[in-house]
């Protein structure tokens, strides 16, 4: 683990892992430019600043959410989003790290 998913939270982990386990859907909060330069198989691409405007989307999915980025900074802000419109989501880290747990 890093020091930045030390910070943020992320780098997958027990929780990251649990989620998956049950069926999480995977968000990468990253730009679609850098999603489209690699990515977790089966992730949705909804960029940090796109987050808040699509809760409902992401609320009719009815599944926990492991979010990730390019590091946690991005998905660690996401991840508080989502949990402020009670969402059960986690902080993936860095999407390397979320791709190693699938």
């Amino acid at each position: 683990m890093g020091l930045f998913d030390a910070i943020f939270g992320g780098g997958g982990g027990g929780q990251t892992k649990e989620f998956l386990e049950r069926g999480a859907v995977i968000i990468d909060v990253r730009s679609p430019g850098e999603f489209a330069g690699g990515h977790v198989k089966g992730s949705k691409n909804i960029p940090l600043q796109s987050v808040e405007a699509k809760i409902k989307d992401i609320k009719k999915l009815n599944k926990p959410v492991v979010a990730c980025c390019a590091s946690g900074g991005r998905s660690g802000q996401a991840t508080q989003i989502l949990q402020k419109h009670g969402i059960e989501a986690v902080n993936g880290g860095g999407w390397h790290s979320v791709n190693a747990l699938v």
